[in-house]
């Protein structure tokens, strides 16, 4: 049976469709929590469906404010998870009272917990030279039965028509229901809305630093500074030469555009969700 592609909005297990959305700064990002989350990747899979998700925080939309192709591709996918904290916040704020953070390496751990009595298998695209097989090799000893099909380190360059065909052979070949891309925001969005109808797979999923974060590469931050939404300030004491800009201009820059918002000053329209 051939698969299809997601509509915009995901539909659960009866059949009715997921819609709320909580509109940050013009990017949709939905009204779930991570059960829900969980539940409707399953669901898909096991409709047959096909569709990206992408976990989105700050960085993702302050990308999208001046690039209404990388908006688009954000707003076309299956899920618009709030990765953020400050994303959930904004949700509340609208509404959505019972939206909460559903954070990439936690959604990647669930998935990988559930599949193992479901029997989908995974593939790892992303990090670093060794990276990925190190990863495989965790998720193999954290979830005993899991199923990893095999995985891809690329170049931190768009791939060439050789290596393009490389991975879709090796996807056609291994054929995973879940394929885990770790490239970076928007590098792992834009490469997934490219490549989801291409490859051979069913749910792509960008999750940024999950892979260096659960071979330890990057420290995770404690639950508390999550739940206080200063994770950013974690990352930022760890990688300041690489993150200084992202968080400590694009930060300030979100809050004033929130403030605009929510006083009227500027409208933000949630187009093609």
């Amino acid at each position: 049976m051939k698969s299809e592609t997601f509509p915009a909005s995901p539909v659960s297990e009866n059949g009715s469709a997921i819609s709320a959305r909580a509109n940050v700064l013009g990017v949709g990002v939905h009204a779930i929590n991570p059960e829900i989350a969980a539940g409707l990747i399953e669901s898909a899979i096991d409709q047959g469906r096909k569709g990206y998700v992408c976990v989105t925080n700050v960085h993702s939309v302050m990308e999208a404010q001046n690039d209404h192709c990388f908006r688009d591709v954000l707003n076309h996918a299956f899920l618009v998870t709030p990765d953020g904290v400050p994303t959930v916040w904004i949700g509340k704020l609208q509404g959505h009272s019972s939206m909460a953070r559903v954070y990439g390496p936690d959604l990647m751990l669930d998935l990988c917990r559930r599949s193992v009595s479901k029997g989908y298998s995974h593939f790892l695209y992303g990090g670093r030279p060794g990276v990925a097989e190190e990863l495989s090799a965790r998720l193999k000893e954290k979830f005993p039965g899991i199923r990893i099909a095999g995985s891809y380190t690329p170049p931190f360059r768009p791939l060439s028509s050789d290596e393009e065909e490389e991975l879709r052979a090796l996807v056609e070949e291994l054929k995973p229901e879940i394929f885990w891309v770790g490239i970076g925001c928007p590098k792992q969005e834009r490469m997934m809305a490219e490549y989801i109808k291409k490859l051979d797979t069913k749910i792509m999923i960008g999750v940024g630093a999950a892979f260096d974060i659960h071979t330890g590469r990057i420290k995770d931050a404690p639950d508390w500074i999550k739940t206080l939404g200063l994770q950013w300030f974690h990352r930022l004491l760890q990688e300041p030469r690489r993150l200084a800009e992202r968080y400590l201009i694009k930060n300030p820059q979100f809050i004033y555009r929130v403030l605009l918002q929510f006083t009227g000053v500027r409208k933000y329209h949630l187009d093609n969700c």
